[in-house]
């Protein structure tokens, strides 16, 4: 099958009848018509139509090396650095469609799966582990043109540095039994965002295992027999795009995954029961800079996106006269040029690893990655700054059809923007920054990759800092 159209998609989340659970209520009919869901939905399925638009096919597909059909081009395994160029054209131009605003959207799956293929290799010959079935479920993945969710972290039952989980009913999932059919997983992950509205789950042990039991990678369907997705509170405000302009369109669910004693086919284990690769693979892997090398190309998106909201603010208020605005607006405008010159050197200093893949430069990545979780909540506080009480000043799209219309037209006006256009611009700063959406896109965008001061402390410590330091004991004599 080749890559799939939004029409393909939508039919095939429906008829999953997934276990889906939302304000203690279990989600029946379809999926793509419930209030949570159907914006979002709607949003996917015209990422996959992109896929199909004349202008940019070419873009968005390549051809399949099994059956020459198109698919996606974020499965593309780079071999060059034009690869690497083709990939992140083809993350931009979806990520252009929604400013960047589905952090979740089906490139990043994708081209999380790529990675673990691509580094499949590193799981030969090591006990219970199976890199054939990786490059298998790649393949079938990217022939089917599959959407897919993804767990790494366990619940959060108590953050002490040494924990050692002690209950008879396991909370962080992990295998109960191995038998013939293959491992019977039971407990709960942290945190699928889209769970529930994709055809598959990937479940991928991040590293800090002390079980090896808790030790596992697999994929399964999303409506396996005993998995179910316990939904957060639903962030759409309304199907109004005038009230809720993002919201309305964008709002991935997360979702808690639970495991009731769920049968993973052997065919689908990637591995289980051991400690060293569970926590080492994905450091070993091309993961980390494969997907951040996605992660940064549609955060550049966002921050374009971030940008045209702040000027917009400021022609329509007329405030761009004052200095203090334009350092604020300044400081996006480096933030945005400082992770493109971080994405293009990622590019230039590319190199061929072990397996023959073109992997970006994997430092310049970590400092972008450590770069937009610290800017990224600087960006919403320069707009309540800009906007001040203009984003309190937001009527809805139903005062704007009543008999007070004459008083907001008035009063509402502002010097480039009749009141209506100068209200669609301050709720779409509102719901970028304040709305409970908003709210979670600067959470969401903070804790992206993990706790910032990790993410620090890791690129302290891979950072060769040799060189300078004997430049100083060089001067030193």
């Amino acid at each position: 099958m080749p890559a799939i159209t939004g029409n393909d998609y939508i039919e095939r989340i429906n008829q999953l009848n997934t276990n889906i659970w939302i304000d203690g209520n279990r989600v029946t009919g379809n999926i793509s018509e419930h209030p949570a869901f159907k914006g979002v939905m709607k949003s996917q399925a015209a990422l996959y139509d992109i896929q199909y638009d004349a202008l940019v096919k070419d873009v968005m597909t390549y051809q399949s090396p099994l059956t020459g059909n198109p698919v996606g081009m974020s499965y593309l395994q780079p071999k060059t650095k034009e690869d690497l160029a083709k990939r992140r054209a083809m993350v931009q131009q979806w990520a252009k469609s929604n400013n960047g605003m589905m952090g979740r959207s089906p490139d990043y799956m994708n081209t999380v799966l790529m990675a673990l293929a691509s580094s499949a290799g590193f799981l030969n010959g090591k006990e219970n582990c199976f890199p054939s079935n990786i490059v298998a479920y790649y393949e079938y993945a990217r022939e089917n043109d599959l959407s897919m969710t993804h767990t790494f972290i366990d619940p959060q039952v108590n953050r002490a540095r040494f924990y050692f989980e002690d209950s008879e009913d396991p909370i962080a999932a992990k295998v109960m039994e191995r038998n013939e059919a293959g491992i019977i997983v039971k407990g709960a992950r942290l945190l699928a965002t889209q769970g529930g509205i994709t055809d598959e789950i990937v479940v991928i042990t991040a590293g800090g295992v002390d079980d090896e039991a808790n030790g596992l990678a697999f994929s399964i369907p999303s409506n396996s027999k005993g998995l179910r997705f316990v939904c957060r509170e639903s962030f759409v405000g309304g199907d109004s795009t005038f009230n809720y302009p993002l919201s309305s369109r964008y709002e991935e669910m997360d979702t808690i995954v639970v495991f009731d004693n769920v049968l993973v086919p052997w065919e689908r284990v990637f591995y289980y029961d051991n400690i060293g690769v569970a926590n080492s693979f994905m450091a070993s892997s091309s993961f980390l800079p494969f997907t951040l090398h996605q992660v940064v190309s549609r955060q550049i998106v966002k921050t374009e996106f971030v940008l045209g909201v702040v000027q917009s603010i400021i022609d329509t208020i007329n405030i761009g006269e004052y200095q203090h605005v334009q350092e604020k607006a300044s400081e996006i405008i480096v933030a945005l040029e400082t992770m493109k010159a971080l994405i293009m050197k990622s590019e230039a200093e590319a190199e061929i690893d072990k397996w023959g893949f073109m992997r970006p430069d994997r430092t310049t990545l970590q400092i972008a990655i450590n770069l937009f979780p610290r800017v990224y909540p600087r960006f919403t506080e320069i707009i309540q700054l800009l906007g001040a009480s203009g984003l309190m000043s937001i009527p809805t799209e139903n005062a704007f059809q009543s008999s007070i219309r004459k008083d907001l037209d008035q009063y509402l006006q502002s010097k480039s923007k009749n009141a209506e256009d100068r209200v669609k611009v301050f709720r779409l700063a509102w719901d970028l920054t304040m709305s409970s959406f908003g709210t979670r896109e600067t959470l969401y965008e903070r804790f992206f990759f993990g706790d910032p001061i990790k993410l620090s402390s890791q690129l302290y410590k891979s950072y060769d800092k040799e060189p300078f330091v004997q430049r100083v004991k060089d001067i030193l004599g």
